[in-house]
């Protein structure tokens, strides 16, 4: 039997250190668009209004929901964790189609209808800040994040929301 010749592995090169943004910035990802996820142009909206008509009275309930909030998504995700589906995939098995087509609808609805805010805000916006009519915006937006999801790779698409979650920063 004839043997290989052992190789030499390659010389590696030496790392370079990188600075404390470029980790802090690397390490940001679907977490922080997620976080950002809520921070809509409707939702914006919804808490400016209630801001401005209650103030920091209703500010109590944050003590009460947040906890509640991070249960729902702890259960969200072992349930994910433990099944590897997704939650409509993991309710099929206990609740009746019909129900579970029912609820599924309505979160599409319920979607669309957010989604529209969504876009009538970016374009009310825009009209503020150029002057042409929002009409044409609401359709231009629509096609380009349209065209980014379906052409840009996830890398690409990840990347850009991080940094325009990093926006509202501001």
């Amino acid at each position: 039997m004839r043997q290989l010749p052992l190789m030499a592995a390659p010389p590696v090169a030496p790392r370079k250190r990188e600075s404390a943004f470029r980790r802090l910035t690397g390490a940001l990802g679907p977490g922080l668009i997620t976080g950002a996820a809520d921070d809509d142009p409707s939702g914006v909206a919804t808490y400016s209004i209630v801001g401005a008509q209650f103030g920091t009275g209703l500010l109590w309930t944050a003590l009460l929901t947040w906890p509640l909030m991070a249960a729902v998504q702890m259960m969200c995700a072992r349930i994910g964790m433990v099944t590897g589906e997704g939650l409509a995939g993991a309710l099929r098995k206990k609740i009746p189609k019909p129900v579970l087509v029912a609820a599924c609808v309505a979160l599409l609805l319920a979607n669309t209808i957010n989604i529209g805010a969504d876009l009538s805000g970016m374009a009310d916006a825009a009209e503020m800040l150029t002057g042409f009519n929002s009409h044409y915006f609401v359709v231009l937006f629509g096609l380009g994040i349209t065209v980014a999801t379906i052409r840009l790779r996830y890398v690409q698409l990840a990347g850009t929301l991080k940094w325009l979650a990093l926006v509202l920063l501001t």
